[in-house]
C-alpha cells in the first residue's frame, strides 16, 4: 500500500512489556527493524541509534503503562515522540507480527496519517497520579465500610434499620463499644444518644441486640484498622497535592466558581486537562477528547448511533459527579438546563450534557483566567419567549399583519 510521504523519516515502535520493536524508514535511510528490551540501558541504546540516524519523529501505541519509560528515554534523543491511540492504527487482518506492526506504524507516521494523543507536562502527570490514587483509596474506604455493614448484618445487628448512616458519630461509637466487648447496652446507648436521632432508645437497643461472636469482633477490628490506615494515607496524599497544586492555585479557585464544582472537583478536572489549553483548539475538541459529547455513526443518510465515544474515564467520572451536584443547586442556569433535559431525555443523558457544559466552562475559565458567568435560572425561559415572539411576528408578517412591540 503506497502513501504520500509527509515526513522525511520516522520510526514506528511496537511496544510490549519486555520488548519494543523499532522500524525506521525514510529518505536516505535503509529500512531496518531492531528489537530492544525495555530495560533503561537498552532503551538508551535505542535512543542513541535513532539519534545517529537523524530520526526526527517517532510513534508508538499507548499500550498500558509500558509506553511511559520509552517516552521518558526517547524524549532525550528524538525531537518529536508521538503517542497514538491503538484503535486508530489497526493493521490489515491476517498479517500481524511485531515487525509488521512496527513497519505499519512507521508508514502511517511518515505519511502524516497519525494524530498524537494528549500528554500533559510532567508536573500535571504527577498531580494526576496523586488525585487518581486518592480516588482509589476513597473507593476502598467505602468498600471497607460496606463490609462492616455486612458483618453487622451477619451478627444480627440491625443498626442500618434505625440509623441513616453507620459511619456517623453515634453509630461509630456504638460499634466501637460492641467491639470493646461491652455488654451494658442500655448504658452504652445513654452515653451517646442525642435528641436529633429519629429512632428511640428502645429501637436502638433492639437493633444492637444480636449474635455478636468472637469471629465478628475480630473481623470488625481488622476492618476498623484498615479504615484508619486509609484515612492516614488520604491525609498524607492531601498534603502532597496541596504542595503540587500551589502554582495552579488561581485556576483551582476559578474552577470552583462553576456550580457543582468544589475544591476536590476542581483539582481532579485540572489534573486531567492541565492548565495549558493550547493543547485543544477549542472547547469542542476538549469535550470530544474527554468523551463528553455525542458520537457520529451515520451511513447512507441514516444515523445508527450517537452514543458517546471512548474518552478519559477518570475525567468523565468527576464531571458526572459534579453534574449531580450542579443539578441540585438553586437558581442557576445549569439547574434549569438539567431540569429541561431530564424531562425530555432522562437523567443519565442529562448528566452527560451537564458534564459537557461544565467542561466547556472549565476550558474558557482556564483559558481566559475569568470566573464563571452565571446566566440565571430564568435565562432559558426568557430565550424561549424571545424565539417564540420572533417566530409569531414573522408568521403574522407573512399574513400581511404588522406587529408593533409595546413599550
Amino acid at each position: 500500500m503506497q502513501f504520500e510521504q509527509v515526513y522525511r523519516n520516522g520510526c514506528g515502535l511496537d511496544v510490549h512489556k519486555e520488548t519494543v520493536v523499532a522500524t525506521v524508514m525514510g529518505d536516505g535511510i535503509k529500512t531496518e527493524t531492531r528489537t530492544f528490551s525495555t530495560f533503561t540501558s537498552s532503551l538508551t541504546e535505542m535512543g542513541k541509534w535513532l539519534e545517529q540516524l537523524g530520526i526526527e519523529n517517532c510513534a508508538m501505541e499507548s499500550t498500558g503503562v509500558y509506553w511511559k519509560p520509552i517516552l521518558n528515554i526517547l524524549s532525550e534523543y528524538v525531537p518529536h515522540v508521538m503517542l497514538v491511540n491503538a484503535r486508530h492504527i489497526k493493521n490489515v487482518p491476517g498479517h500481524k507480527t511485531d515487525k509488521k506492526d512496527s513497519e505499519w506504524i512507521c508508514k502511517l507516521l511518515i505519511s502524516g496519517l497519525l494524530k498524537g494523543s494528549f500528554i500533559p507536562e510532567e508536573k500535571i502527570r504527577q498531580l494526576r497520579d496523586l488525585t487518581r490514587y486518592k480516588t482509589k483509596l476513597v473507593q476502598e474506604q467505602a468498600s471497607e465500610k460496606n463490609r462492616i455493614q455486612r458483618i453487622l448484618e451477619d451478627a444480627n445487628i440491625k443498626l442500618t434499620c434505625v440509623l441513616s448512616d453507620i459511619t456517623g458519630v453515634v453509630a461509630t461509637k456504638l460499634i466501637d463499644g460492641l467491639i470493646a466487648g461491652r455488654k451494658d447496652i442500655e448504658k452504652l446507648i445513654n452515653e451517646h444518644y442525642h435528641g436529633k436521632l429519629s429512632a428511640s432508645r428502645q429501637e436502638i437497643k433492639e437493633a444492637l441486640t444480636g449474635r455478636l461472636t468472637a469471629h465478628h469482633i475480630f473481623m470488625l477490628k481488622q476492618m476498623k484498622k484498615h479504615i484508619q490506615k486509609l484515612e492516614e494515607q488520604i491525609e498524607e496524599i492531601d498534603k502532597e497535592i496541596e504542595q503540587r497544586v500551589e502554582p495552579f492555585q488561581k485556576e483551582v479557585e476559578l474552577l470552583q466558581t462553576i456550580p457543582g464544582v468544589g475544591k476536590e472537583g476542581a483539582l481532579k478536572i485540572l489534573s486531567e486537562i492541565s492548565p495549558d489549553m493550547s493543547n485543544f483548539p477549542d472547547e469542542h475538541h476538549l469535550a470530544s477528547w474527554a468523551g463528553m459529547c455525542p458520537g457520529n455513526n451515520e451511513t447512507a443518510g441514516k444515523k445508527k448511533s450517537s452514543r458517546t465515544r471512548h474518552g478519559n474515564k477518570n475525567l468523565k467520572a468527576i464531571l458526572v459527579e459534579c453534574g449531580w451536584a450542579a443539578s441540585r443547586t438553586k437558581g442557576t442556569y445549569i439547574r434549569a438546563k438539567y431540569d429541561k433535559l431530564a424531562y425530555r431525555k432522562g437523567k443519565k443523558k442529562a448528566l452527560i450534557a451537564i458534564g459537557h457544559i461544565i467542561l466547556c466552562a472549565a476550558y474558557h475559565i482556564i483559558n481566559k483566567k475569568e470566573p464563571f458567568s452565571e446566566l440565571g435560572f430564568e435565562y432559558l425561559e426568557e430565550r424561549l419567549k424571545k424565539k417564540r415572539f420572533e417566530y409569531y411576528t414573522r408568521k403574522l408578517a407573512e399574513m400581511g399583519y404588522k406587529v408593533e412591540k409595546s413599550a
